[in-house]
């Protein structure tokens, strides 16, 4: 079978930065390799046209036509042309491509198309509650009309896109997946002082203005607990402010920020290692699809409280594999990590049923295995 993933982002140093879509991405195509699949990974954006080699998997840097009101049009033809190519080789049975800004609206592939629902810009607007530029809208929603087939990796977010486009549209619901091995073997490493861990981009969507309120209920009734940030800071696109953790940074009480602690980004290996020494990771967003970054607590072996906002109960169960709690009821967020903190039967029996839990329903073999089943279907029916 050969796949071709169509796609803004990749995380390569080549490829630039990259988010929860290019993450789930790579570790989706790892994941077909391994199964004797052929995969291309075309990566649009980009400041040339090169192809190279990435653990087996063959990335194609596009990049974008300039041309003053053309722009978006030329580079779709562009794509359409190397994806057309690519089929005609007989490089690739079926491309995916991502709901982001409905890249695919006016491409003609020669092969059937599969659109994945990480979350549109549509959806995470209509999440963050502010208007969604009409034009993405109107690509998103044509991209989906046109596909082929239909895949989602959450329920919720299956559900509410089609309600926000108007559409009824039959999504399979497949999760996104993580390499189980990646995590084995890791022997947590037990601190002095209790750790509180976010790890991920500071943004307001991912609930980072509630976190600090959070943390200084906590403070209250475990002075020595420390926060750790790490991930990248971002400009807050509400404000205009072109720093997250400066804005965040006055809504810690004086005796919490003492305990705060901002690493910034850092690769992918040092925030296993912060995972390995956390107590409790938390996680208060208001928009996700199905994240990555709690799979990867889990398989840890680490403790979660979470936010309960839609996708959360298709990873999480409630007071079985982690806590889930609307991240504005800032008492009971920081009731939910304080009792992990100072419960050490409770912590560890939360931290095995998450693991068992993630290994049972996301390890990437099986997620793989699940695509496969899938892109089957439809390549036999075109």
């Amino acid at each position: 079978m050969k796949i071709a993933f169509l796609t803004p982002e990749y995380p390569h140093a080549k490829t630039g930065a990259s988010g929860g879509i290019g993450s789930s991405i790579k570790t989706l195509a790892l994941g077909l390799k391994a199964q004797g699949c052929s995969v291309h990974v075309l990566v649009y954006g980009q400041k040339a046209d090169t192809i190279f080699d990435d653990e087996g998997i063959t990335i194609h840097q596009i990049k974008n036509i300039k041309l003053k009101g053309l722009s978006w049009y030329l580079t779709r033809k562009k794509l359409q042309k190397t994806i057309n190519s690519l089929h005609a080789n007989n490089e690739l049975d079926i491309l995916e491509a991502p709901d982001w800004t409905g890249i695919t609206s006016f491409i003609q592939p020669n092969c059937p198309v599969v659109i994945r629902l990480h979350g549109s810009d549509t959806y995470f607007c209509h999440l963050d509650n502010r208007p969604v530029k009409w034009l993405n809208r109107f690509h998103e929603k044509r991209a989906l009309q046109k596909a082929d087939k239909h895949v989602s990796v959450s329920a919720y977010t299956a559900a509410m896109t089609n309600r926000l486009f108007g559409l009824n549209k039959n999504f399979t619901i497949i999760p996104n997946g993580i390499n189980i091995a990646d995590f084995k073997n890791v022997s947590n490493i037990i601190s002095d002082l209790p750790i509180i861990l976010y790890f991920g981009t500071l943004i307001r969507k991912k609930g980072l203005f509630e976190l600090p309120l959070i943390f200084n209920k906590v403070i209250e009734q475990q002075p020595n607990a420390q926060l750790y940030l790490v991930g990248r800071d971002s400009a807050d696109i509400i404000s205009g402010s072109s720093s997250t953790w400066e804005m965040m940074q006055p809504l810690f009480s004086k005796g919490a920020l003492q305990n705060v602690t901002y690493f910034g980004g850092v690769p992918f290996a040092e925030i296993k290692a912060h995972i390995q020494k956390a107590t409790v990771c938390v996680f208060p967003t208001f928009a996700e699809a199905l994240p990555l970054s709690w799979l990867e607590a889990m398989a840890m072996e680490k403790a979660v409280v979470a936010s309960n906002i839609g996708w959360a109960t298709e990873i999480i169960t409630d007071g079985n594999s982690g806590f889930l709690v609307h991240p504005k009821e800032h008492d009971l967020f920081a009731d939910r990590i304080i009792s992990l903190l100072q419960n050490l039967a409770l912590r560890k029996q939360m931290e095995l049923d998450a693991h068992k839990r993630v290994t049972a329903i996301f390890d990437v073999k099986k997620v793989a295995e699940k695509n496969m089943t899938f892109y089957k279907s439809l390549i036999e029916k075109h």
